[in-house]
């Protein structure tokens, strides 16, 4: 019990925070005089006296630190039951529990796949509560990927460790600080954005879900259509601007609002992150101008619009870009790995491990023609040591061992190869929508087999987890 006894205690807080969060759509369907509040108070309820009896039970256990050990079963049990619990209000939809869970999974890891459909006419607080659970989600991730992973040491992340972050082997306290700080510019973009998107034509209740959805990279939408819902140009514009907000490292982007303007393009991935999305976006609108017959303006806006999504891993709709051509469809599957940057709210593989991982290659190749050379693997001028270089490798061999296993499963469940391995990548990049017929950017997951969106909502937690934080735990040696 000492090992998982501060680990219910916290999370037993978790449930509480989480009981009190479902009180906002109750309160909204409230004012909205619509019957779904009750769905919202009983979750509520039910949530809050749950987690508040973990944590009474387990109050002789003392939270000054985490161990190793505690940080890895927290994160990864906190993860699943987070969505677990905020899966009860979409029952009142009548969806069944599978169903429920995979829209709760995709919000909270800020994925943006869903099972439901007719948004357009969904009770307020729904939609509300779908965007909140992005929107907190989002946060955790940023948090998660700066505070915890780096001691984990999970695909190179030990780089990224933060002068609040101890760097022996507890989890410490004195990260609240940063933590603040991280939270109140996610809000203040989050408000910015909302109000932008008021300015280009939304209303107030469309401005504040796709600010929330946004900023998280996760891409859920009040309406069946997504973006393009709300034929708006300059709605187009704030997306691409505030996703790749979402897309870049926060730390950095924090110290380029506060401190030094030039933070952004000092660090070595945001440097990587805006050239590819450039040169990307550039490309596609060529073959959109040439092939499709695009004006030259609507080529960079949708080409700008989709790439960007894809990359942070928001997944936006904008109309079904499949039929832009078969090239494009292969083209998007690519980008769906690509993801930004270590540090924001995108999934995928990230920016930085790319980086690294390029450079080893190239290096090993220097030593190919010349083995007496000594080559050195740089991250900006920090030398990375070959312990960090093998996370980096060794990360992404069972990131896409993983899309291949998970995408095997899928086929063996009855989907067709493109929709399996397409609903593999993008479960586990948490990117949103996929390809074909069923699950491309007009299509939804509702048709797909039950026991499929359980293997889906699997896959969505580990990509979110980056994989080795589930997998240690079925390592006999972290039971010893």
């Amino acid at each position: 019990m000492t090992l998982v006894g501060p680990v219910f205690r916290v999370l037993g807080y978790f449930m509480v925070g989480l009981a009190i969060l479902m009180l906002a759509p109750a309160l909204l369907d409230l004012y909205f005089s619509n019957p779904d509040w009750v769905a919202f108070a009983l979750s509520s309820l039910f949530v809050g006296l749950f987690g508040l009896l973990l944590a009474v039970s387990t109050a002789n256990y003392r939270l000054t630190h985490l161990s190793l050990r505690q940080a890895f079963l927290l994160t990864t049990v906190s993860w699943v039951v987070m969505p677990a619990c905020g899966a009860l209000p979409f029952l009142s939809l009548g969806i069944g529990f599978e169903n429920a869970f995979f829209e709760s999974v995709s919000g909270f890891t800020t994925t943006g796949s869903t099972v439901l459909i007719g948004l357009d006419g969904m009770p307020p607080g729904l939609l509300f509560w779908r965007s909140l659970t992005q929107w907190v989600g989002g946060v955790g991730i940023i948090v998660m990927a700066i505070l915890l992973m780096p001691l984990l040491r999970i695909g190179g992340m030990q780089l990224f460790r933060t002068e609040s972050s101890d760097r022996g082997e507890k989890i410490v306290a004195r990260a609240t600080d940063l933590t603040r700080l991280i939270g109140s510019v996610y809000i203040m973009l989050t408000l910015a954005c909302a109000t932008l998107y008021v300015f280009s034509g939304m209303t107030l209740f469309d401005a504040v879900n796709h600010a929330m959805t946004t900023l998280s990279s996760g891409g859920f939408s009040t309406h069946d259509a997504s973006f393009a819902y709300f034929q708006s140009e300059a709605a187009e514009w704030v997306a691409v601007v505030f996703m790749m907000a979402a897309g870049l490292p926060f730390v950095v982007l924090i110290k380029s609002l506060t401190k030094n303007p030039k933070a952004l393009m000092q660090d070595p991935q945001a440097r990587v992150f805006i050239f590819v999305v450039i040169i990307l976006s550039s490309l596609t609108a060529l073959y959109l101008g040439v092939e499709n017959k695009f004006t030259f303006n609507r080529a960079v806006v949708e080409a700008l619009f989709v790439v960007v999504s894809i990359i942070t891993t928001t997944g936006y709709g904008l109309g079904d870009y499949t039929a832009w051509g078969p090239p494009m469809m292969g083209f998007f599957l690519l980008l769906t790995f690509i993801g930004g940057c270590t540090g924001s709210t995108s999934g995928g593989i990230k920016i930085f491990r790319f980086i690294v991982f390029f450079g080893t290659v190239r290096a090993y190749m220097n030593k190919m023609i010349r083995p007496d050379q000594v080559v050195p693997v740089r991250y900006g001028d920090t030398k990375i040591t070959p312990d960090l270089a093998f996370s980096v490798l060794a990360f992404l061999v069972v990131y896409m061992a993983t899309v291949g296993l998970i995408t095997v499963i899928l086929g063996g469940l009855g989907l067709d190869l493109v929709t399996a391995i397409s609903a593999a990548t993008t479960a586990i990049s948490n990117v949103g929508p996929g390809l074909g017929s069923v699950i491309g950017p007009v299509g939804n997951f509702a048709d797909i087999p039950s026991s499929a969106k359980i293997v889906l909502s699997a896959a969505m937690l580990l990509g979110r987890l980056e994989l080795f934080t589930v997998l240690v735990l079925f390592n006999p040696e972290f039971w010893r």
